[in-house]
């Protein structure tokens, strides 16, 4: 964790550092015995027939373990092979999908929801002043449906013509759309049908011809029987200290919500593909959906939530602004920065995925137990890679312009007179604190810390237009944030130092 990170994360809440530097999977192969220990005490505890997890980086499953079984009668071990029901997870594909039609120019984000299902025309609102649903308030959950965990999970197999005939029927609000959110499964499959009616073909042949085929993931689909037996993982609950296998669903209406069936290995190329998108970046866009598409996925809307971290890093850690994307959560953590994150609960299985696109490094983890995904674990895990200094977070590079403006704070600093930079200042500079004012400014830190001639950190862009740096002093050190205003030539909007208090004893 370099200085930057560590200092300013907080102040500045978790600065987003998309750029070049790639996690190795050297770096991350130390703590993989660590963290097998970790899951295989999770099924074994838990307990759950069987799990299996990953960890993706440099853009591969870099690491893969099953533990236990895939199903109790025959005793078959889970292998990264084993297809098991991802649940909620499915999300993302289906948010996806619509991007993908958007950028297609077949739909607006912004249409009414009613446009390309007609059944939904009509429906009675709670309030004469309610706002009509739009396609991005089902995506991020903000269209006054009620939560309906576990409800939801058992229409899977409903036949398009009921849920068409549900349509018609209306539907009753829990609250007035785009007023708060509420988790609605019913709304993706919602989404589901938008993406057969725009496209013309079924949800599934939509998602397995524009997502899954080009991205190698043969095993993954949504009608599981069409799979042999022994490839499958069976799914049981535990009640009353007896299992029970529950029913395997087909897939239906509700599919879109959650009915995906992939492998460990499969799985692994999707986390893969949706870490490619960062950094943002020149060059090919090889991916069956554009880079910029799926970074959209981490766009929610306004409802943030302030959450405790996942696991045994909620102990003690920091609490995470939080908000739902796009078929993903989206939390904002003061030490990970950007962290994209899923669960999945399901008849027979749990699962959740966890992303640190700063980072390009994702965990994820499957189960064949009611609702159990070892989300705490996955988490516990990411921290730890984070504590062991094996996540290599992207930094963005410094260019030029701003490379000039660091030269001329230290100038400003050596000179203690801004004035000496005045051509480099914007037109405020000097209106928001006076060259008297900073001269006894810089006189104090001089008094302080006296010249910073010695060995500097290497600087940290926030941007192409603003960083920080900080420098080695005779008594000290000093941070400093610098921020470019808009104008060509770039001028200094903002300058700020700031002396790093002395470690205690």
């Amino acid at each position: 964790m370099n200085w930057f990170r560590t200092t300013l994360a907080v102040a500045h809440c978790c600065l987003s550092l998309p750029a070049a530097a790639q996690t190795t999977a050297g770096a991350l192969q130390p703590q993989f015995e660590a963290i097998d220990r970790s899951f295989e005490a999770f099924q074994r505890d838990t307990p759950t027939p069987g799990l299996v997890y990953g960890l993706v980086a440099e853009g591969k499953l870099v690491h893969v373990r099953g533990f236990g079984v895939q199903d109790l009668a025959s005793k078959r071990p889970v292998t990264a092979d084993t297809l098991f029901r991802i649940a909620s997870m499915t999300k993302a594909f289906t948010a996806l999908s619509i991007l993908a039609l958007r950028d297609a120019g077949k739909l607006s984000l912004d249409d009414y929801a009613e446009k390309h299902v007609p059944e939904m025309r009509g429906w009675k609102y709670p309030t004469s002043d309610s706002a009509r649903i739009r396609i991005r308030d089902l995506l991020s959950h903000v269209a006054g449906f009620v939560t309906d965990d576990p409800w939801g999970d058992r229409q899977t197999p409903m036949p398009e013509a009921e849920f068409t005939r549900l349509l018609r029927a209306g539907v009753p609000f829990n609250r007035v759309p785009e007023t708060a959110h509420d988790y609605s499964n019913f709304g993706y499959a919602l989404l589901g049908r938008i993406v057969a009616n725009v496209s013309g073909m079924p949800y599934r042949t939509y998602v397995e011809r524009t997502i899954l085929k080009p991205l190698g993931m043969n095993s993954s689909g949504f009608e599981v029987t069409e799979w042999p037996l022994e490839r499958r993982a069976i799914g049981y609950r535990f009640e009353d200290g007896v299992w029970s296998e529950e029913p395997t669903m087909r897939n239906g209406a509700f599919g879109p919500m959650g009915g995906l069936q992939v492998s460990a290995n499969d799985y692994g190329k999707w986390i893969a593909f949706l870490l490619s998108a960062w950094p943002p970046r020149d060059g090919p866009d090889t991916g069956p959906v554009k880079r910029a598409t799926v970074r959209e996925l981490a766009q929610g809307l306004n409802f943030v939530r302030m959450t405790p971290r996942i696991g045994g890093a909620a102990k003690g850690g920091c609490m995470q602004g939080t908000a739902y994307g796009k078929g993903l959560r989206v939390s904002q953590d003061c030490a990970l920065g950007m962290m994209l994150h899923h669960g999945g609960g399901y008849p027979g299985y749990g699962s959740h995925m966890l992303l640190v696109p700063e980072a390009r490094v994702g965990i994820f983890v499957f189960t064949n137990r009611t609702y159990t995904g070892a989300a705490g674990t996955a988490w516990d895990a990411m921290f730890a890679l984070d504590k062991a200094d094996a996540l290599r977070f992207a930094e963005p590079p410094v260019g030029a312009d701003l490379a000039a403006a660091l030269d001329t704070a230290r100038a400003i600093y050596a000179a203690g007179d801004v004035t000496v930079a005045q051509p480099s200042l914007a037109m405020n500079f000097l209106m928001d604190r006076s060259a008297e004012g900073w001269r006894r400014d810089l006189a104090a830190l001089h008094a302080q810390l006296g010249a910073c001639t010695g060995k500097a950190e290497p600087p940290q862009a926030r941007g192409a237009m603003s960083g920080a740096f900080r420098w080695h002093c005779d008594k000290g050190m000093l941070d400093g944030m610098v921020l470019l205003a808009p104008t060509s030539p770039m001028t200094i909007q903002s300058l700020r130092f700031s002396p790093v208090p002395a470690a205690k004893p």
